[in-house]
């Protein structure tokens, strides 16, 4: 197998009762077991009133956000909550205007904030202690300080790579060139985890694969809403040889959808089922979609806050509770595929196939 990198293709161009505590690391269980300990009940008074702040490419990427705002429907019609803002990332914006965000849902009396992305992480850290009545979440967060507990803060992440090793073999199952490609939007450890699992899978079939990887940016967020980044990217993959491209970037993801329509190839989608949200032409070339169900984690949050039992600290959803997957729509995957995919599915829940984080 020979894989090749490229980077920066981007022309330039995102009263309830609370238990909640933050941990070090998700992966060091000792650690969060003593930050639970140290935590108190938080108070929060009246009904929910929540803010959902979105990363950057906003409500309409037919990705990443979009689904955080079907979590948010979904809880507003189950709960009768009637108090709910939506707050709009911009390009290449500061800590400081994250954190203004924040700030500004919580002195406007939101008592349920939801950061939409890994990008909020530093901000929420930093705003959380000064507001600990509000019930903060971040989606794909991180504690960046590992060593304080914010006790009204929960960070929940995804198997991401799970998810991406069963749409990695089905590239490999469906190639016809075994040449495949992934864009990522941003080169961090992150979309990484998309990238290990997609070339695990796509490995664990061919093991001759060829697979061009290309990240839109290195470390700017922007990569997650420049379809014309994505555009350039897969156009690339596609003319040396890839005949399915799999993209994690958000909104830049609509760029690598209109390049495999002019290239008359083929594309995987990510996060929400693509196929479904995506244009007619797009549609018919999106054979799948890794599935990262943030609609599931955005309601289950609203949802334990409702409860009073908030989740808190890190919570993973993976392969064994449907929070990542692959979809069928279209009717694209072979029976075959199909079978093959439930096969590796089930032995990466036994734990008999484990699947890396890193490439």
């Amino acid at each position: 197998m020979r894989r090749l990198s490229t980077y920066g293709v981007a022309l330039a161009t995102c009263g309830l009762i609370l238990t909640a505590c933050g941990t070090a690391a998700d992966d060091n269980d000792n650690d969060s077991d003593a930050a639970a300990e140290e935590c108190e009940t938080v108070q929060i008074e009246g009904d929910p009133q929540v803010g959902l702040a979105y990363d950057v490419g906003g409500r309409g990427d037919q990705s990443f956000n979009d689904s955080a705002y079907a979590g948010l429907t979904q809880a507003v019609a189950e709960f009768g909550i009637t108090e709910v803002t939506e707050g709009e990332a911009g390009q290449d914006e500061s800590e400081d205007i994250r954190e203004e965000r924040l700030r500004t849902f919580a002195d406007s009396g939101h008592n349920v904030i939801v950061g939409v992305g890994f990008a909020y992480s530093e901000a929420v850290d930093t705003v959380a202690p000064d507001y600990p009545n509000v019930a903060f979440a971040v989606i794909d967060g991180f504690d960046p300080t590992e060593d304080d507990v914010n006790c009204n803060v929960a960070y929940l992440g995804f198997a991401e790579n799970e998810g991406s090793y069963l749409v990695g073999a089905a590239a490999a199952l469906q190639s016809q060139t075994g040449t495949i490609g992934f864009v990522g939007g941003v080169n961090n450890t992150l979309i990484q985890k998309f990238e290990a699992g997609y070339a695990a899978g796509a490995e664990a079939v061919n093991p001759d694969i060829e697979i061009l990887t290309t990240y839109i940016e290195e470390s700017d967020p922007a990569g997650f809403g420049d379809p014309a980044g994505g555009q350039a990217a897969a156009e690339g993959q596609y003319g040396d040889g890839a005949d399915i491209v799999f993209h994690a970037a958000g909104f830049s993801g609509t760029g690598v959808f209109d390049a495999a329509v002019a290239a008359n190839k083929l594309a995987i989608g990510v996060d929400s089922d693509q196929f479904l949200t995506a244009g007619p032409e797009q549609a018919q070339r999106i054979i799948t979609s890794m599935l990262k169900r943030v609609d599931t984690a955005t309601f289950g949050f609203i949802e334990s806050v409702v409860d009073g039992e908030p989740d808190q600290g890190f919570t993973t959803f993976t392969l064994a509770d449907e929070g990542v997957g692959y979809s069928t729509s279209g009717g694209f995957l072979t029976p075959e595929t199909i079978a093959a995919l439930e096969d590796y599915k089930a032995q990466i829940i036994a734990g008999d196939i484990e699947v890396p984080t890193e490439p």
